[in-house]
């Protein structure tokens, strides 16, 4: 199969009727748009209302009043440029602004703007800081996508990292697996790469970011197989939105499908207050409701999914909603509070951890730890505009 071509002009998705283009010309101008005719091609285009249709193309909500563009304060995580530690084990390297298509409720969409630079294609300083630092055993390469980079840099990327003794896990952040199958299992460099870098005792873990079981198809699987074959292991996060999968037969499926292709499901997500999502947002009961239900259809091997917010001070798993109460715990801890248990009040509506009443005993505002990123929260609300850039 060929590798797919992408658009990103929403002028050339000539199955929208040229009246919905101009209109949707204008969402384009402050959030990026990107796709490829792979994808598109899983759309059904008579329902309107079609989840992968909603996944990357825009809609008129994005331009509501809503969110932040850096929900979780990630500014305040970079210790070089480009890399990004908050918890003592794990480094983020952002390796790339860009993606096989551009998700509309993107997490990170502020990395796609021109007067953004957190992707750095330098990532020496990264890999220094990391080489210095032994607590850190795993390192997150991601963005943007990291499977988007051209197979060589990405090749010198894992090289560096498997010479600093430390580093025992390498992890791919990627949709790639479901957005462009074929840059996997076309590319017999990158199997080779991934063959020689994840051995029995040194994995990597590709993160897949696999939102509706539609999106598993032949290629996918296929893909999958090749990536499990070269001896990595891909696990997926996702999460919960708001027509897309807000469904739990829906996500019921896609924890039967990601087992049955062996990817285990990792986390479900809830949607981040990102400038932008307002269309996305389930209140945190709806979510725990969908998860609970989705669960209570499928194996063992879907249930070890957990539900958590990726909030500034951490990852916060939801355990349970119930009679008005938010009961939680500490993931992941920016401070050190690991498995630190919650109880909060509930309001039918909240949907973020800020929304709970209470919430501050548990958490103080971060101090950034470098003052060479400037936090996109404080720049003009619609950025300048945008020329194409390519992977």
């Amino acid at each position: 199969m060929p590798q797919p071509k992408y658009v990103t002009d929403i002028d050339k998705v000539t199955q929208l009727p040229e009246t919905e283009r101009k209109r949707l010309k204008q969402i384009t101008e402050k959030f990026v748009f990107r796709v490829n005719d792979y994808y598109l091609n899983l759309i059904d285009w008579k329902d309107p209302n079609d989840p992968i249709r909603k996944l990357v193309i825009p809609n008129t909500g994005e331009l509501k009043e809503y969110g932040r563009w850096d929900a979780s304060d990630e500014d305040t995580n970079y210790v070089v440029p480009g890399c990004q530690h908050k918890y003592s084990s794990t480094a983020l390297l952002i390796v790339s602004e860009v993606c096989g298509a551009y998700c509309r409720y993107c997490f990170r969409k502020r990395l796609f703007r021109n007067d953004v630079q957190e992707a750095m294609s330098d990532v020496n300083p990264g890999l220094s800081y990391i080489a210095e630092h032994p607590e850190i055993n795993n390192v997150l390469l991601t963005g943007g996508d990291s499977l988007i980079l051209a197979t060589p840099k990405l090749r010198k990327i894992l090289q560096r990292l498997r010479d600093i003794p430390h580093v025992k896990i390498i992890r791919l952040g990627s949709k790639l697996p479901v957005f462009n199958p074929m840059r996997i299992y076309e590319d017999e460099l990158l199997l080779e790469t991934i063959r020689e870098f994840s051995t029995p005792d040194h994995r990597i873990y590709v993160m897949a970011h696999i939102n509706h079981p539609r999106e598993i198809t032949e290629e996918a699987k296929r893909g999958f197989q090749e990536l499990h074959d070269a001896g990595a292991i891909v696990v997926n996060q996702t999460p919960v939105l708001r027509g897309i999968n807000d469904d739990a037969e829906v996500l019921g499926e896609l924890l039967d499908k990601l087992s049955w292709a062996g990817v285990t499901p990792y986390y479900f997500f809830i949607n981040r207050p990102v400038a932008g999502n307002s269309e996305f947002v389930l209140s945190l009961k709806e979510a725990y409701q969908l998860v609970e239900e989705a669960k209570a259809k499928t194996s063992g091997l879907g249930k070890r999914v957990r539900l958590s917010m990726s909030h500034t001070s951490g990852k916060i798993e939801i355990l349970a909603i119930e009679n008005g109460k938010a009961f939680l715990k500490y993931h992941q801890s920016r401070e050190g509070n690991y498995g630190k248990f919650m109880m909060l009040d509930c309001p039918d509506d909240a949907a973020w951890f800020d929304d709970l009443p209470g919430n501050e005993q548990f958490w103080t505002p971060p101090r950034k730890k470098s003052q060479d990123i400037v936090s996109v929260n404080t720049l003009p609300d619609v950025p300048q505009q945008r020329t194409r850039r390519d992977a």
